[in-house]
């Protein structure tokens, strides 16, 4: 097949072989870059979905190391890596999945002082974190960098993804201008999680920054996928970017991202 090598032509066929995307898409996306903050139940299938793909370079950012209570549902990570640091143990895994593209970890919690330039380098963000600490930062940067962000959470049997094109699309601070003061939402040890849940969230913000680095209609831009998997009632709920917006509205307050304290929305 022109333009590929034997081996892309073949571990790719299925995909080329999708009438949206073809040689040419796949072209696109071996020459495209992504950055997944995260490596934990909605990263991990995320990023190996991305490698698999053929998405061409891939940045991993996670701080933390792996313990035993994260295997339930962090599938990019082996028993074998307990007290290895995530960004680092899941970039072996994505490698030895697909050694054609280059990962990039990051072994470091992203924060106010280095989420540009981390974010900065890459064509799409996934933000697959579990507070908002880390969700506002993330969010601040991306719409600052000009950067499309995919970003999804999962609590209990509820899953949410939203897609955000700077000052296109509502922004987080468009939905909640200001994170909720600690003790509000519960702790992640309290809610608890369904491991299934965030693999399926996760390949779902594989498939959405797919569409966004190929340019194809239909993402979630201005728009909130919600799912409850007991009762697999999804919605779609349209949400609208607000003018006043202190990071992506029409006259921007906050031009640097600011760290906030620690509040934990849920579990990734």
């Amino acid at each position: 097949m022109p333009g590929f090598s034997d081996d892309e032509a073949l571990r790719y066929l299925r995909q080329i072989t999708v009438r949206e995307i073809g040689a040419v898409g796949q072209e696109r996306l071996l020459a495209s870059s992504a950055l997944v903050v995260g490596a934990g139940g909605l990263g991990s299938p995320a990023l190996l979905y991305l490698a698999a793909a053929g998405v061409g370079r891939i940045g991993i950012v996670d701080s933390d190391m792996l313990d035993l209570t994260n295997l339930q549902r962090q599938i990019a990570h082996r028993t074998a890596d307990l007290g290895r640091n995530k960004a680092i143990s899941a970039a072996d895994t994505a490698r030895g999945l697909n050694p054609t593209v280059t990962i990039e970890p990051f072994a470091v919690r992203i924060e106010a002082a280095n989420a540009l330039d981390l974010i900065g380098g890459y064509d799409v963000v996934l933000d697959c974190t579990d507070n908002f600490a880390a969700r506002y930062v993330v969010n601040d940067a991306a719409v600052i960098a000009g950067r499309p962000l995919v970003t999804a959470s999962v609590m209990r049997f509820q899953g949410q993804m939203r897609t955000v094109l700077p000052r296109v699309g509502p922004c987080l601070r468009c939905l909640i201008p200001d994170p909720p003061a600690p003790g509000q939402i519960p702790t992640c040890a309290q809610t608890g999680i369904i491991g299934p849940l965030a693999g399926a969230m996760g390949a779902l913000q594989a498939v959405e920054a797919i569409k966004v680095l190929l340019g194809l209609d239909g993402t979630l831009v201005g728009r909130m996928f919600a799912l409850d998997a007991l009762s697999f009632e999804p919605q779609l709920l349209e949400i609208e970017r607000d003018p006043a917006c202190p990071v992506c509205g029409d006259a921007p307050t906050i031009l640097q991202p600011v760290d906030i304290g620690d509040t934990c929305e849920g579990e990734r």
